[in-house]
């Protein structure tokens, strides 16, 4: 499908249920796509996957969604003027009706891979009609009544109801219909009743009875049709062919070198042309005739074994014999439209595409296909084997080849730059995707995660100030013994010396159990229960300093060795400074945890009394140290962390 529909969910769905749902369905769906192309094309599957998805976020049903798609296309696409195309088709909302394949037809121009399903009316009365809606896509139907709804409502100001009267192979959320026996997809099929006032439609065009004036024409030769309309075909009511356009006659020539003309005439259409548009009917005398305001494409089919050989003057003269009865005449020289025939194979040509309106004309109670071949460009014409001249002398069957022509060429401009603008949206988002992701990380590095996101949804820096009632802090100093003359030698080897230890210790830290706070010269600062609340932070950071112990002695650096101290207590927190902002920590905890480390010794660790008391409990091997002079605390009671719980 084209990106236009998809445009179209994304607007209204931002509009009414907001970004975050927007975002969250994309993630449901796994579509990569933040934005969406006008001409490039998307699985058919985005859409039914993100009304499920829409469905599972907000709880109504999928249909409702579906149905709510349809409506956002027709509001999206009168942002493009497409109003005024449908608004242009009819003045009653059944004119409309007719002409959706018309529509369909006309937009493939513009979008020329557009897969668009077939629709028509089979009965119109004064309160509504029976549409049919053939589509290989299964799971559409709720979409197209979304279309129809708001169509009605926004273009003609009238309210419908539509319900389904026959349903086949739309099995709900797919994309594609059913797979039959004989390979190939089933068509889906559904019959609809529309309800709305369509008085005025059936008066002014079914009931309408012809002028006096009209009744007094006098009749005029069929073959006038068929000199205006070169490519033109005469059915009966058998759906047999009578008479052919000479144009045609010479096409199908072409395409059936190995055939003659008079095998065309009396055989039935279907044994010579395939009906392409309207899908899904059969090609049958009642069929046609309630179909009339509808446009047909037919194509002729290629021959290849050969049924005899009888001259061409004979065809033409079956024709005009056959002719005669309906005021027919066939051209009056024979040989001469046998010289005009190029006698040329078949292999290779590219089979013509005829559109046009099957009128009924009761003077000869027949069905008359006015049409002239759907040629889009010069390119396709000289594969038809067909030249300007052969088309049509009348209308704008020419003209269009040539601005189909132009057309294509500045469409094919207009792609190729719109996909490579795509790709290097794309790429461009990736990459800024992926600084975000390295910015992000270089943040939560200087600030909590969870400080962060509260200071990007615009909270003050001032309001992440906040109190814990117990945390433990440690601190860790990096101890060296070896000295040097050379001090510039010393301070690299320094340099090399923390960085070593330092990476190690960060490779420790798992949050929400330990934050790391900062690193000042030679010392490590970490705390366990703030930012993230976390009740067992006496034990999580006992782990981390016996931890950290051990990752320095597994570094076997000559002379090198750590001292560790940590204490529980309550503290402060928050965001401090604007160029390097810092989250840092403020209290009497944070001195006395300081004071544990400092007045320790090389490779042991050091506790307050207060929290060897909840390791105790916990089970950690700790022994008494006596009592050390804290600076502003006096004695205290002191122990070294000796290790882990037993596991036995």
């Amino acid at each position: 499908m084209y990106g236009m529909l998809l445009e179209s969910v994304q607007h209204f769905v931002q509009l009414e249920y907001g970004e975050f749902v927007w975002r969250q369905a994309l993630l449901t769906t796994g579509c990569k796509n933040t934005v969406f192309n006008t001409h490039q094309l998307y699985p058919d599957n985005l859409i039914p996957d993100l009304a499920a998805a829409l469905s599972a976020i907000t709880g109504k049903p999928i249909d409702e969604f579906m149905i709510f798609f349809g409506r956002c296309f027709v509001r999206f696409f009168s942002n493009f003027g497409y109003d005024e195309l449908i608004k242009a088709t009819g003045r009653y909302f059944c004119d409309f009706l007719h002409s959706v394949d018309n529509i369909h037809l006309q937009m493939r121009f513009t979008y020329r891979k557009m897969k668009s399903p077939s629709m028509q009316l089979t009965e119109v009365d004064e309160h509504g009609a029976v549409l049919v809606y053939r589509s290989t896509r299964a799971g559409f139907s709720k979409y197209l009544r979304g279309q129809l709804l708001e169509i009605a409502k926004q273009l003609y100001g009238m309210d419908v109801s539509i319900k389904v009267l026959e349903s086949q192979n739309d099995n709900p959320g797919g994309t594609s219909g059913p797979i039959s026996i004989q390979g190939g997809l089933k068509t889906v099929i559904v019959k609809y009743r529309l309800d709305f006032d369509n008085r005025e439609y059936m008066q002014r065009r079914v009931h309408i009875k012809a002028h006096p004036s009209q009744l007094q024409l006098t009749p005029v030769n069929s073959m006038l049709l068929l000199n205006l309309f070169p490519f033109a075909l005469i059915l009966n009511e058998e759906m047999k062919i009578t008479a052919v356009g000479e144009k045609l006659i010479e096409s199908w020539m072409l395409n059936n070198s190995n055939r003659t003309p008079s095998e065309l005439i009396g055989a039935k259409v279907t044994d010579h042309f395939k009906l392409r548009r309207p899908s899904g009917i059969t090609f049958t005398w009642e069929n046609i005739k309630r179909l009339q305001t509808v446009l047909f494409e037919i194509q002729l089919l290629k021959g290849s074994s050969a049924k005899g050989t009888k001259d061409l003057a004979k065809a033409i003269d079956s024709q005009q014999t056959s002719s005669q009865a309906e005021r027919t005449t066939a051209p009056e020289d024979a040989s001469k439209l046998m010289s005009s025939i190029p006698r040329r194979g078949s292999q290779g040509l590219r089979s013509i595409l005829l559109k046009g309106e099957m009128r009924y004309i009761k003077d000869i109670n027949s069905l008359v296909f006015l049409c002239s071949p759907l040629i889009n460009n010069l390119e396709e014409l000289r594969e038809m084997g067909l030249y300007l001249n052969d088309l049509n002398p009348h209308g704008l069957s020419r003209e269009m080849v040539f601005s189909g022509f132009s057309h294509y060429s500045r469409l094919d401009l207009m792609c190729e730059r719109e996909e490579q603008r795509a790709e290097e949206l794309e790429t461009s988002l990736a990459l800024a995707d992926s600084w975000k992701r390295q910015g992000d990380e270089l943040l939560y590095s200087m600030i909590p995660r969870s400080i962060a996101e509260r200071l990007r949804e615009g909270q003050n820096p001032r309001e992440t100030c906040q109190s814990f009632e117990e945390v433990t802090v440690l601190f860790a100093e990096v101890q060296e013994t070896i000295t040097g003359d050379d001090s510039i030698k010393y301070a690299m080897t320094t340099v090399n010396t923390l960085n070593a230890a330092f990476s190690a210790f960060d490779e420790l830290i798992h949050s929400p159990m330990a934050y790391k706070v900062e690193t000042v010269g030679k010392v490590y600062m970490a705390v366990s229960g703030a930012p993230d609340v976390n009740p067992f932070h006496a034990q999580h950071m006992a782990d981390l300093a016996l931890d950290m112990l051990h990752s320095i002695r597994k570094l076997n650096l000559p002379g090198v060795g750590v001292k560790i101290g940590f204490h529980s207590g309550p503290i402060v927190a928050g965001i401090v400074g604007l160029k390097v902002p810092r989250y840092c920590l403020f209290g009497d905890t944070v001195n006395t945890a300081s004071r544990m480390e400092s007045s320790g010794e090389t490779d042991r660790i050091q506790v307050s009394g207060y929290t060897a008391q909840k390791l105790k409990k916990l089970g950690y091997a700790l022994s008494y140290r006596g009592k050390v002079a804290v600076k502003g605390k006096g004695d205290m009671e002191t122990f070294w962390l000796e290790g882990a719980p037993s596991t036995k």
